[in-house]
């Protein structure tokens, strides 16, 4: 594996809502929580300017994800990211999310995002985000 970046932490309130009729959050809402973790990493101002100025955005490429325990209604999760640079258009994400006072992940995933412009084309990551996202090592 390559080298990995630092890694972030983003907690994230489970509410009523996220969960089905057990209490347990419903799956598709961990792929939620790991977007909202990585759009904090980058910056939502810094994602909105790439978007005004650049016309440039990042799309889910691949994911993979395994549930490894169950997360409940009323849990204060932490989810830990760390990704690093594939290549000038992709970017590679490990996520995990953890219960409180866990020893283990509960869900980890692997996310790959690609740079895209307007036209919905492969486009490389301007110099200035790259140089951005390498100071996070």
């Amino acid at each position: 594996m390559r080298n990995l970046s630092q890694t972030f932490h983003f907690p994230i309130q489970i509410y009523y809502e996220d969960t089905d009729f057990s209490g347990v959050v419903y799956h598709p809402n961990f792929l939620k929580y790991f977007e909202r973790a990585r759009e904090h990493v980058i910056g939502a101002k810094r994602l909105k300017q790439l978007w005004e100025q650049e016309q440039l955005g990042f799309a889910v490429y691949k994911s993979e994800m395994t549930c490894q325990e169950g997360v409940e209604f009323s849990d204060i999760i932490d989810v830990r990211t760390q990704f690093y640079i594939e290549s000038q258009y992709r970017t590679v994400w490990h996520q995990e999310i953890y219960r409180p006072n866990a020893t283990k992940p509960a869900v980890i995933a692997k996310i790959e995002m690609v740079c895209m412009n307007t036209n919905r084309q492969l486009a490389a990551i301007p110099n200035t985000l790259m140089a951005e996202l390498t100071q996070q090592f």
